[in-house]
């Protein structure tokens, strides 16, 4: 399994392996628990994890970037526990390892499924993204832009702006 299988499932929490779609749907797999489900494409939407970006005070980021940045930091600063983290630490957390952050746009649900993402991915051994970059250098730029999805903080705001 690689980074650029890993999906969001609107609806679903946690992250998902796509293993094929359908014309109705899709076939995934639960990254924590490995279980394999059909999704309808009536009720949820598929957004892959290299497709998300992240809004900054600047240019906008691929989530990835954001990964690589906790991964860098975590010998200095500790990840927080989504779950038992008040939204002042996360806030606190996510202004130490990026500071181009956009609070305004970048809401603390956002950060906290960054978070558990994160935690899911490491458990994983699934941050490495060497492997995403380099296959990234190959594609085209018409390509890039009929594969970039929504600018958002999340998936679930890319579905509601497809919308």
């Amino acid at each position: 399994m690689e980074y650029r299988e890993i999906v969001a499932v609107t609806g679903l929490s946690g992250l998902y392996q796509l293993l094929t779609t359908k014309s109705d749907g899709a076939i995934v797999r639960n990254v924590a628990d490995k279980s394999t489900r059909f999704i309808s494409a009536r009720q949820h939407n598929v957004t892959p994890l290299e497709s998300i970006e992240v809004y900054t005070t600047g240019e906008n980021v691929r989530l990835q970037h954001v990964f690589q940045m906790m991964t860098e930091h975590e010998a200095t600063i500790t990840p927080i526990d989504a779950k038992t983290a008040d939204n002042a630490a996360i806030k606190s957390y996510f202004k130490s390892i990026f500071p181009e952050f956009d609070e305004e746009r970048v809401y603390v649900s956002d950060m906290k499924k960054m978070l558990k993402w994160y935690e899911l991915l490491k458990a994983n051994d699934l941050l490495r993204f060497e492997e995403v970059a380099e296959e990234g250098d190959e594609t085209t730029e018409a390509e890039t832009v009929e594969a970039s999805a929504p600018v958002a903080g999340d998936a679930d705001t890319a579905a509601a702006n497809n919308k």
